[in-house]
């Protein structure tokens, strides 16, 4: 299921910032050559998350689930100097692609991949966190989200991504399915903290933004 009429996706992106020729590299070679390339952020979504980097001028970021990298790029354009974006991802065949892409970046000094478990990566990271960036593995958000909820600053940022799973989190077919099941149930459980402000955004698959009160 398509959750934005593509027709307005693509009106959308030609009247948005376009991709730089990096980003352009990753998306075309993504489609191109990895399996499941529909786990690349893409344009639109993107240019999203660089806005709200933009806006909140991190000093550190933290990006769960690297895939071949677009995302961090994109949310590594509001670091401020001195910055640092940390991405962690377990799939060990994708870490050479990452590597190249991420070396080819003018932000590159402020880049750090983990190629690991981030359910054990994140209990050793000792920086304080302005934005989170959650997109790995469904089962785990909301272990992830508990994770990393005292590593974020007050007024800071945690941003999951596919949180409307392809819209089935409104289909009643699909009420059994154990991935829908955990999402209704991460959704709610945002939703209802009172430690944050949430707010649910109907861009591409989903994303759930809550503020850190």
């Amino acid at each position: 299921m398509e959750i934005v009429n593509a027709d307005i996706e693509k009106y959308c992106e030609l009247h948005s910032e376009q991709e730089s020729a990096l980003l352009q590299k990753i998306n075309r070679e993504t489609h191109l050559e990895v399996l499941m390339p529909r786990m690349l952020s893409g344009h639109l979504q993107g240019r999203f998350l660089a806005m709200i980097s933009k806006m909140i001028r991190p000093k550190y970021i933290l990006e769960i689930g690297t895939f071949t990298g677009y995302a961090a790029l994109c949310l590594a354009e509001g670091l401020v100097a001195g910055g640092k974006l940390i991405t962690i991802d377990v799939n060990e065949e994708l870490a050479p692609r990452v590597n190249q892409y991420f070396a080819q970046s003018d932000k590159a000094s402020q880049l750090n991949y983990i190629n690991g478990d981030a359910m054990q990566v994140i209990p050793n990271l000792k920086a304080v966190f302005d934005l989170v960036f959650i997109d790995a593995d469904k089962k785990n958000y909301a272990n992830y989200y508990d994770l990393v909820f005292d590593k974020v600053s007050s007024g800071g940022y945690i941003i999951s991504d596919n949180v409307l799973w392809s819209g089935k989190v409104v289909d009643v077919n699909a009420s059994n399915d154990v991935d829908t099941v955990n999402m209704l149930a991460f959704n709610k459980k945002l939703a209802q903290d009172n430690r944050v402000e949430a707010l649910l955004v109907p861009l591409r698959d989903g994303l759930m933004i809550c503020r850190k009160k």
